[in-house]
């Protein structure tokens, strides 16, 4: 494979690995279970403690394994650099372990993953000010900034309805003030988006979902894009500002928030996430086409109340997405009309399998109001537009003919 050739999405993340040698011609990198890697001479040893030169120094803070696949996560972001952690949520947590101090801001998008909210709900209750703002509108974004406003996050498609941000006016306005701006990826991958485009400094992903995509490993990544300069962020500690400014942000969450909050990637995990990744533009491709197929039929069906699909004319953002996204995603949402059980209609289907993950190779179905945000209240999920009725659909790549049989079915009985 030529390292100066730029191959297709696919074609990189297959090959990758081979652009540095593995050991026996062995076509997958190896999976190292060592904690802790030995120096022949000692004085190299402090000198990889140091950041002199690269190497491992304790399987909390890395790995072969775990960096070979922060390399394809970094290729498929076109980033400058990656740092996995155990899951979605501890790559999240490490923005405000590293980054954030008592008496920051930060502005989020209200339309969010529930442990997401959980997580800034614990922040705000820390010294940092967090703003909760209809993200699809940039006015309302820059309304909310503060003179001590750190952060603006948002995610590409909102998990359960799907509403989409302004990510392009956000981010050019994040660009303008200095801001980080931080684009969760998770619900669009990088095959689908690339926050990059729209300015973001800093990319989540939950690898968990589409990425690893098989449902048997739980991983998160953080990919520094490039696009913001760490040199404008007041909170970096002096001791991380000995490289180039470029490299601080990256250094300072690899020492803060996973070296100190301990959130490390294993790396039997991370073997198994980088195959799976390696069909990732496969499966989104038959995911979306399966997604689009689906919420067609569920909305032209009279006990249907509503659908959320981005890829639906009817969605408010229908010709935003088709501007960002190379996909509508996998992802929809919809609710049945008043007088029909959602768990009983949950009850009859045969494929779909209720079931909290995202991403899987199976079409997986929840009630939203009753499971993964029954905590937060019925008022704040009544301002984030949730219904209780409201069934989340994580599609899959089943046969489409099938899978439209089974909801056919279960909505007629």
């Amino acid at each position: 494979m030529s390292d100066t050739k730029n191959y297709g999405f696919t074609t990189t993340i297959l090959h990758g690995d081979r652009q540095k040698s593995i050991e026996h011609g062995s076509l997958h990198r190896p999976i190292h279970t060592s904690v802790a890697f030995g120096y022949a001479d000692a004085r190299q040893l402090a000198s990889v403690f140091q950041g002199k030169e690269p190497g491992f120094r304790y399987g909390r803070q890395g790995n072969p394994t775990v960096s070979a696949l922060e390399d394809k996560i970094t290729k498929m972001e076109d980033g400058v650099a990656s740092i996995c952690f155990a899951t979605g949520m501890g790559a999240i947590g490490a923005v405000f372990q590293a980054l954030l101090r008592a008496g920051d801001h930060v502005v989020s998008s209200s339309f969010l993953f529930g442990n997401t909210n959980s997580l800034w709900q614990t922040v705000a209750g820390q010294g940092v000010g967090v703003a909760f703002v209809d993200a699809t509108d940039v006015g309302r974004v820059a309304a909310a900034l503060t003179p001590a406003t750190r952060i603006v996050f948002v995610e590409t498609i909102a998990n359960p309805r799907t509403q989409i941000a302004d990510l392009e006016r956000i981010g050019e306005l994040c660009q303008q003030r200095g801001i980080l701006y931080i684009v969760d990826n998770s619900m669009t991958s990088p095959y689908l988006f690339r926050p990059k485009t729209v300015h973001a400094g800093l990319v989540v992903n939950a690898l968990t979902k589409s990425i690893g995509g098989h449902g048997d490993a739980l991983g998160g990544c953080l990919t520094d894009t490039g696009a913001y300069d760490w040199g404008r962020f007041p909170n970096i500690v002096e001791n991380y500002k000995k490289a180039a400014p470029k490299q601080w942000g990256m250094a300072q969450i690899r020492a803060k928030g996973l070296r100190d909050f301990g959130a490390s990637l294993g790396p039997e995990a991370a073997h198994s996430i980088a195959v799976g990744a390696e069909t990732l533009a496969l499966r989104m491709e038959r995911a979306c086409a399966n997604a689009m197929a689906l919420a067609q039929l569920l909305e032209a069906d009279e006990r249907v109340a509503a659908v959320h699909y981005p890829g639906l004319a009817s969605h408010p953002q229908h010709a935003l997405a088709g501007e960002l996204f190379r996909g509508y995603g996998f992802l929809f949402s919809f609710e049945l009309k008043d007088g029909i059980d959602c768990f009983d209609f949950l009850n009859r289907l045969k494929l779909a399998i209720p079931a909290s993950n995202l991403g899987d190779t199976r079409t997986l179905v929840i009630p939203v109001a009753h499971t993964i945000f029954f905590e937060m209240g019925a008022e704040r999920r009544a301002s984030m537009g949730i219904a209780e009725s409201l069934i989340r659909v994580s599609v899959g790549i089943e046969d489409s003919a099938d899978l439209l049989d089974d909801f056919r079915a279960a909505l007629a009985g």
